[in-house]
Formats: structure tokens, C-alpha cells, sequence
């Protein structure tokens, strides 16, 4: 593993597949200040590098790929430092949602708080079959906020109420039957299965995969009719590279 700085790691292969590794964050991977811009650097710096086919976020603990913020720093913050301190929050959690290629969240044991944020601006969501997620901000006194906003276009409002206002933990089946996750691990497989889905991302294109990822960040935010219409120079800019008929030609061949 290559580090990258203090609390990334990088692990690169050929087929362009890198695994970012968070570290020295202790046995939960509880992010503070430090680490939060220590990531965030770290995914800026992978963000240019368009050989990268698929990203896959996790910790170095098995015990979770993010647990939380840091309680202990929290608990010293006054009004000035809280927003910068969430204001970090969510430039990491932006940091992952805008990266050009997919982002997997790789998710063993606990993603609660501001680790489900960060889980919640990936692509997609892998988590193991014991894994326990959870929103516990109001029961140490502060509201869920930044990316916690995704979560009612992940799993609808009354279940995003549910989380955020009994700040009770859900397992890994109900967040599949909710669709906060998107594939449950057997026991021990979480590897396989995150590998599983990236063989999947690998048989499409590329640059029409960043572009979809591109049109997908719109529609959340653009209304329905300009979402449509934005998507016709996204359609057209596609045939700029050789990807369409390239890929095209491959399936017409496959099925003569």
C-alpha cells in the first residue's frame, strides 16, 4: 500500500482499479479534523487521474470503514468551530460525491453518523452481512445535517425520520430492504462481493460511465424537463471518443 499521506492509503491495480484506504484512525475509524482533510486531500488528488476506473472506499479497520466524527473534538467545539468543523465534514462528503469515476463504499461492522454521510455520497454501498447503521447525532445533542440530506432520496422521508430523529441502529437486511445498501455480504465475502460489483463496472464503457455519474448528480438536483434536455449534449459529447462504436461494434459482433 502506497501512502498517499498520513490517513490514505492507496492500493492500485491494472485494471485501473484503486482502493483508497483510510488509516491511522484508530480501531473504528473515527474521523477528526486531521483525518477529514487528510482524506479529502486524497481524494482530490486521485480526482484528475482519468485512468481510474472504479474507486473503492475503506478502512483499515474491519471493525468499520467509517464510524463516526470524533465525539471527543465535538464535544470541545463552540458555534465558530462546529461550522468549520462540519464545514470539513462536508467537503469530504462533496469530495466523494463529485469524484468522476464510481465510488464504492466498502462496508464492514459500524457506519454511524458522519460515516454514513460519507457512505451515503458514494456510488454504491457494499456492506457486510453483520454491518450496523445508524444516524446518532441527537442523542449527543446536534441535528444530522450535510449529506445526511441524501438520505431521503436514498430511502424516502419516513425512513430517513426514522434514522435521524430515534437515532436507533438498523442491521444490514433492513438497510438492504430500505435500499440504503446495495448488496449484503455471506459471512467473510464482503471482498468478493465488492469485487463482484467491479467487474461489473468494468465491462461498461468508461467515459460513459463518468458521464452517466455526471447526469445523475443533475437529475437530484435539476428539474425533470431541463434534466432531459441537459442530457442530449451529454448523448452527442459520447461520440466524441472512439467508446460508442467501439463497444458497439463489439456487441453487434457478439450477436452475428
Amino acid at each position: 500500500m502506497q501512502l498517499l499521506n498520513s490517513h490514505c492509503g492507496i492500493d492500485r491495480d491494472s485494471r485501473g482499479v484503486v482502493r483508497l484506504t483510510i488509516c491511522q484512525a484508530g480501531p473504528l475509524n473515527i474521523l477528526g479534523s486531521e483525518a477529514i482533510k487528510a482524506v479529502r486531500e486524497g481524494l482530490e488528488a486521485l480526482a484528475p487521474d482519468k485512468q481510474i476506473r472504479a474507486l473503492i472506499l475503506a478502512g483499515e479497520s474491519q471493525k468499520s470503514m467509517i464510524g463516526g466524527a470524533d465525539i471527543k473534538e465535538m464535544a470541545r467545539l463552540d458555534q465558530k468551530s462546529a461550522e468549520k468543523f462540519i464545514t470539513g465534514l462536508r467537503d469530504l462528503c462533496e469530495a466523494v460525491r463529485i469524484f468522476p469515476a464510481p465510488v464504492i463504499a466498502r462496508l464492514p461492522g459500524w457506519c454511524l453518523g458522519g460515516g454514513l454521510e460519507v457512505a451515503a455520497a458514494c456510488d454504491f454501498r457494499v456492506a457486510a452481512n453483520d454491518s450496523k447503521f445508524g444516524m446518532p447525532e441527537v442523542r449527543v445533542g446536534i441535528p444530522s445535517v450535510i449529506h445526511a440530506a441524501l438520505l431521503p432520496r436514498l430511502i424516502g422521508f419516513a425512513r430517513t425520520r426514522w434514522l435521524v430523529m430515534t437515532a436507533e441502529n438498523i442491521d444490514a437486511a433492513t438497510a438492504l430492504s430500505w435500499g440504503l445498501v446495495d448488496v449484503v455480504a455471506p459471512e467473510g465475502g464482503l471482498d468478493a462481493a465488492v469485487e463482484k460489483l467491479v467487474d461489473v463496472l468494468l465491462k461498461c464503457g468508461p467515459e460513459a460511465l463518468r458521464a452517466q455519474k455526471t447526469l445523475l448528480r443533475q437529475w437530484e438536483e435539476l428539474p425533470l424537463t431541463e434534466a432531459i434536455n441537459a442530457s442530449v449534449g451529454v448523448f452527442g459529447r459520447s461520440f466524441q471518443t472512439d467508446e460508442p462504436t467501439r463497444l458497439m461494434q463489439a456487441f453487434i459482433d457478439r450477436k452475428r
